[in-house]
């Protein structure tokens, strides 16, 4: 039988195999779906026919439907009928399934009326957590296959489950060990055997106990509390229930109707933006296509403190030697001790088998001396923040690292131009700015001194991929891109409690609007003693207020560290970051707000929200205007991956336009007027755009053509 590009037809004795390749993960595109109803078309023309397999080439069945579709013209009414004419045809339709089969994928198989799938194969409907729900028959057909209850389960949480569960659950109908395609091939000849036809999910209907009103109530009262702000999850719920109550193919319509509504949301919008932004961070502008990696094979970490550690778990997660070296075997021996609780913690909750927990750590070595690190190919410094330490560092690497070797230091503030100023190739200083705990969080500062070459800034983005990074690219400048920002966002929370606004206030109303941990909860997490090292450090960079930071000096003079004495902001009782309120800490702030006459003001949850957004998204124009970084998308993304910036509001340039440039900037001259200018000077990128009437993108595109 004949052929599309992407999908072809073959005849298996009585059996049509429609067979999908289009790598790298079988997204559904529109050529995908021009294949499929091709297909279908020779299907219902075919003779002789007694059964269809659905299955994909490659690493997985259909991962999802193409979201770079969702700009556009809806798609939904198309996708109904391509699954419809599936799901009506006479003779028995199984879907073989394997690899992660989630969103428009899970849907299309839902469509089949047999579904079977390879061991380990993990589904799922992610849609909500990007403002949608499954507008391809997955909020009805999948009810009427498992019921409600599970069904909201599965689409409210969006999260995966293995093909187990899929058969416990009812929506596989078995699990295939060994190759794939026989065994599908042989579990639809038996079904043909055995004279069974078409079983069509649309011709179900949901079982009423599972779909009672406490089930719906149940799971609305789930959606407000996963997703605060939001409205796709509750938007699933009605539609869910809508399969309780409507015609199969009203219910369709219907859902049509309401992921229609939902794309157009600011919440959806602003999750796709950052799916994409992520995607396009790699791209370098100016880094020209010839220019290559170079092969990382073997590396070294200097620091086997918490933030080493966890660098180390990167390189070993990723197949890759790595030697931790410390400057005592105290140090190592901790650091060493750490690494393999943390490896522990993973086998304990069943995310890792002790085997692989054993070759992991055979991959860190550890050592004392600097000779250890001789062959490796990128070797990172991650000591704790001193200009002199770093240099003398920097010093000893060039002496010990091969010729080509990348050098990269993990600050998160200081000047890497004077790093790399003490070795004799600059060109292969870099900064590598991991966020803690390193193994965990996905972001990567990439920071370029002006004379770090561009094989260098290629080797340490395409670096990330195996680390399981975003990188983002940075120039030098104090904070580089995330924490320049975080210092006017936090500066206004920590003046707030010296004005008299206690802790769990201003953190509850970041809370509430969408971070993901107030920033008071953040410094005592993070340990009050780092950002007081780090500003006085840094005391030059700062404006002349007497003021400034003085919540968390204050604390510190105290002996506060935060959760790793057990008292910074709030109070933690031993093993439990529970936040509990301290009068004891407000005592010890408004005292040093008396000694420093900050007059006490009344703080609505707007105004604390305003004083610590305003801030941040007026220094993230000032970075996008001095080119600090290449675009605007790139801060959303170092904000929605490294600082709990909520995905569905887009990041902050992305919210700078959802709010109006007008409005923030109308915003920082009220603030102005208010406190004075030193803090609340307007970004003349901020000034231009609104005199202008420009959006960001619009300056971006003029910035472009400029350059050309």
């Amino acid at each position: 039988m004949s052929s599309s590009s992407v999908v072809r037809v073959e005849r298996d004795g009585e059996l049509a195999l429609v067979i999908v390749h289009n790598p790298p993960v079988n997204t559904i595109t529109a050529e995908v779906r021009t294949g499929l109803k091709g297909a279908l078309q020779q299907i219902q023309a075919g003779k002789d026919l007694r059964g269809v397999l659905l299955l994909c080439e490659g690493s997985t069945f259909f991962s999802g439907a193409d979201i770079g579709e969702f700009s556009g013209p809806p798609k939904e009414e198309e996708y109904r009928h391509l699954f419809n004419g599936y799901e009506a045809l006479s003779i028995p339709v199984v879907a073989a399934m394997h690899g992660t089969v989630m969103g428009g994928g899970l849907e299309i198989a839902l469509a089949c009326h047999y579904r079977v799938a390879a061991s380990g194969t993990r589904f799922g409907m992610p849609e909500v957590t990007l403002g949608i729900i499954p507008g391809a028959g997955g909020t009805q057909r999948m009810p009427r296959l498992i019921g409600a209850e599970q069904a909201l389960e599965l689409i409210v949480t969006a999260r995966p489950v293995d093909a187990a569960k899929g058969r416990e659950l009812g929506f596989i109908d078995a699990i295939i060990d060994g190759d794939l395609r026989s065994g599908a091939i042989n579990y639809l000849r038996s079904l043909v055997a055995a004279g069974k036809g078409p079983r069509r999910t649309g011709e179900m209907t949901v079982p009423a106990a599972s779909a009672t009103t406490e089930v719906f109530e149940r799971a609305r009262a789930q959606a407000r509390k996963l997703y605060p702000n939001r409205n796709a999850a509750r938007v699933a719920v009605d539609v869910v229930q809508a399969a309780t109550q409507m015609p199969f193919q009203h219910g369709l319509e219907y859902e049509t109707k309401r992921v229609n509504e939902c794309k157009d949301s600011v919440e959806s919008k602003g999750a796709v933006h950052v799916f994409f932004a992520e995607r396009e961070t790699r791209r370098i502008p100016g880094l020209a296509d010839n220019v290559k990696a170079r092969p990382i094979k073997s590396a070294g970490v200097i620091g086997a403190g918490t933030m080493g550690g966890g660098i180390a778990i990167c390189f070993a997660n990723a197949g890759i030697p790595v030697v931790l070296l410390d400057a005592n075997e105290q140090g190592l021996t901790k650091g060493l001790a750490t690494v393999d609780k943390t490896y522990q913690s993973m086998v304990d909750r069943g995310r890792l088998s002790a085997d692989d927990k054993a070759k992991r750590m055979a991959l860190i070595g550890t050592s004392l001396s600097y000779d250890a690190l001789k062959d490796a190919d990128v070797i990172i410094e991650a000591v704790f923040e001193s200009m002199q330490l770093k240099r003398a560092i920097f010093t000893e690497l060039d002496r010990v690292a091969k010729p080509g070797a990348v050098l990269a230091t993990n600050t998160s503030t200081l000047d890497i131009e004077q790093i790399a100023a003490v070795t004799k190739r600059p060109q292969d200083v870099i900064g590598m700015h991991f966020f803690s705990p390193a193994n965990v969080m996905p972001l990567l500062e990439v920071v370029r001194t002006t004379q770090t070459s561009d094989e260098t800034i290629r080797t340490a983005m395409d670096l990330a991929k195996p680390l399981r990074k975003t990188p983002v690219l940075a120039k030098v400048c104090y904070g580089f891109i995330g924490n320049r920002m975080m210092e006017g966002y936090a500066r206004e929370a920590e003046r707030m409690v010296l004005e008299g606004a206690t802790p769990r206030q201003v953190d509850a109303a970041l809370e509430e609007w969408g971070m993901a941990m107030g920033i008071l909860a953040v410094f005592d997490m993070a340990g009050i003693d780092v950002g007081v090292n780090v500003h006085k450090a840094n005391a030059s960079q700062f404006p002349p207020d007497p003021a400034y930071y003085q919540a968390d000096f204050a604390l510190h003079d105290a002996g506060r560290l935060g959760q790793k004495n057990g008292k910074g902001y709030y109070r933690y009782e031993p093993g439990n970051r529970s936040r509990i309120d301290d009068p004891e800490a407000i005592k010890i702030i408004a005292e040093r707000a008396r000694e420093l006459k900050v007059p006490q003001r009344q703080h609505t949850k707007d105004e604390i929200v305003e004083r610590c957004l305003y801030p941040l998204l007026n220094e993230g124009l000032r970075i996008l205007g001095e080119g600090v970084a290449l675009r605007a998308s790139d801060i959303d993304v170092v904000w929605a991956a490294g600082y709990g910036f909520p995905r569905y509001r887009g990041g902050p340039m992305f919210h700078a336009e959802t709010l109006g440039l007008d409005v923030l900037l109308a915003g920082m001259r009220k603030y102005q007027d208010i406190f004075g200018p030193m803090h609340w000077q307007p970004a003349p990128l901020l000034v231009e755009l609104v005199e202008r009437g420009l959006t960001i993108a619009q300056w971006e595109a003029q910035q472009r053509g400029a350059a050309r």
